[in-house]
């Protein structure tokens, strides 16, 4: 049964429908420009009609606005992390190459190539007038020159390392950050929405700290429905899940933990101590796939999938930072002892060992005799040592320690590495130790002077070939993975870039079409007075005149 004021009812729910139509514009005009906001939309309906008295049908009763909805493609959401980690993975990487790039410094006047060519042109100065004191000091320092940039450059690479593990504790402290502000926001949403209510502001806030953490960890997230509610419908929970494992599950949340590394489980050699290993804090292991913590733990530990020093555990299959450093290594190891001994054509295994077999073994520093040398047999000194505990370079019968086979040489010279490369104390202690003769008293006689020169082109040193094309094979690693990631991380970005554009094409506020809204919902109200204005005037015909 209607009442005489039904009219002015109807009238009255378009009004209140266009005005909160009208707010939401309103909102989402205000929030153009916040990050992660979704464009709402006022859901409206007619209400429910009345049946005619009479049984002749049934009358509309107005409109109302049963909802806000916000605009969300969730796919494209999905899309969008799968993406963000990959991007956050590459971008990581090659900030940490672009470092290693500026480690090895090259092409410059400060490089191996230059500091290389100092030293051998030293020599080659003193093949000219082996007797000359000044000559042999200069190649002393050279010498020293030589042995500093190896041991600068390992430094360098141990403090990246150390801080790329401090970056990584701190990716690892902002995921369970990111965690826990997602959790609470949980608790809110599914609080707020019990009565059927949308939590649009709140789901938006909520997607933008997915977007963050999409970008640190590989993640999979979404609403599951674990059963019904009260009401019927469904009762759902996000959850976060990171390699199978739940990390958000609605109001639960498992934190990740880094802990020090166990020296039996140690991975390289080069490794710097205490270096974190990332998992769950519950102790369970945690398999990092992606995103810019797999960037970072590829580069600090990353040494080629070579086995770990336990045995059992394998580096990444990525050229890191222990790669290089182990690249360094094996170049002092094998340059020294060539210089030295004058070994060459030695082949390292894959476990690092060193193959002997089928070793040349020609003249070295400690095959020739110092400057007037009266003695019958060569002076044995080595050029190239390293550095004590004390900090000060030994001898060469430290580096040796009685050691007369090539093996147990071959032994020896693994206490030398990059970082405590070294001229020999019996060299600094007096320059006239330098060897360049090949027979005793003779200081005209330049023999091992000249098969020292002669190293420098040997092809047969490394696998590589000659000592710089080693090293320019080394820098040429570094550039082309950096390139490659480079290359990726744009690849990448533009994907992303894509999917994000797509996102904001749906889901972003169009100044334009929210103001042409406000001008049809603005007509849509004042629409609405009109007929409550033109219901007044017919009551008041019907109340007040009629019959007058």
């Amino acid at each position: 049964m209607r009442s005489s004021f039904f009219g002015l009812n109807v009238a009255a729910t378009g009004l209140f429908t266009a005005q909160k139509a009208l707010d939401v514009v309103n909102h989402n005009l205000s929030n153009i420009n916040t990050p992660g906001y979704s464009r709402q939309q006022a859901v409206i309906s007619a209400s429910n009609p009345l049946s005619v008295y009479d049984g002749r049908g049934m009358v509309g009763t107005g409109s109302d606005v049963v909802s806000v909805q916000r605009v969300r493609d969730e796919y494209l959401d999905f899309k969008y992390w799968s993406e963000y980690t990959a991007q956050g993975e590459w971008e990581a990487k090659s900030e940490v190459l672009s470092d290693l790039e500026a480690t090895f410094n090259e092409p410059s006047d400060s490089g191996f190539t230059t500091i290389m060519n100092d030293f051998y042109n030293s020599l080659q100065e003193l093949a000219k007038d082996p007797g000359s004191g000044a000559t042999r000091a200069l190649v002393r320092e050279r010498g020293v020159t030589l042995a500093k940039y190896f041991n600068s450059t390992a430094v360098h690479l141990e403090k990246l390392q150390s801080d790329l593990n401090y970056r990584i504790n701190t990716k690892v402290e902002e995921i369970n950050s990111l965690g826990k502000q997602i959790q609470q926001l949980n608790r809110q949403i599914y609080t707020l929405e019990l009565d059927g209510s949308k939590a649009n502001d709140l789901r938006d806030q909520r997607t933008l700290l997915v977007d963050k953490l999409s970008k640190l960890i590989n993640i999979d997230a979404g609403e599951v429905v674990t059963g019904k509610l009260p009401n019927g419908k469904d009762d759902k929970h996000f959850v976060i899940t990171i390699s199978g494992k739940a990390f958000v599950d609605h109001f639960n949340f498992s934190e990740l933990a880094v802990k020090e590394r166990d020296e039996s489980h140690k991975l390289n050699a080069e490794d710097v101590d205490n270096l974190y290993e990332v998992g769950w804090k519950d102790g369970n292991s945690l398999e990092v796939k992606s995103g810019e913590l797999r960037g970072y733990l590829d580069m600090r530990d990353g040494n080629d999938g070579k086995t770990g020093l336990d045995g059992t555990t394998a580096s990444p299959m990525y050229k890191g930072i222990p790669f290089y450093m182990n690249k360094l290594n094996e170049f002092v190891q094998t340059f020294a002892m060539s210089f030295n001994e004058g070994y060459s054509n030695l082949v390292r295994n894959s476990d690092g060992s060193v193959d002997t077999s089928g070793l040349v073994d020609g003249a070295g520093h400690a095959d020739g005799y110092a400057l007037n040398s009266t003695a019958d047999t060569p002076s044995g000194i080595r050029f190239f040592t390293f550095l004590g505990e004390d900090g000060n370079p030994v001898s060469s019968s430290t580096l040796i320690n009685g050691e007369t086979s090539v093996s147990g040489i071959v032994d020896r010279y693994k206490n030398i590495t990059a970082k405590n490369l070294a001229v020999s104390s019996d060299v600094m202690t007096d320059y006239n130790a330098i060897s360049t003769s090949g027979e005793a008293g003779m200081e005209g006689n330049i023999d091992t002077l000249n098969a020292l020169l002669k190293l420098r082109s040997d092809p047969h040193m490394f696998a590589e070939g000659t000592p710089e094309d080693f090293m320019k094979s080394l820098v040429a690693t570094v550039g082309i993975d950096s390139q490659q990631a480079v290359r990726l991380s744009d690849n990448q970005q533009a994907i992303v870039k894509q999917i994000d554009n797509r996102r904001l094409s749906d889901s972003g506020v169009s100044a334009d079409e929210e103001m042409a809204n406000l001008v049809k919902f603005q007509h849509a109200y004042n629409a609405s007075a009109k007929m409550i204005t033109t219901m007044a005037e017919i009551y008041d015909t019907l109340i007040n005149k009629l019959g007058v």
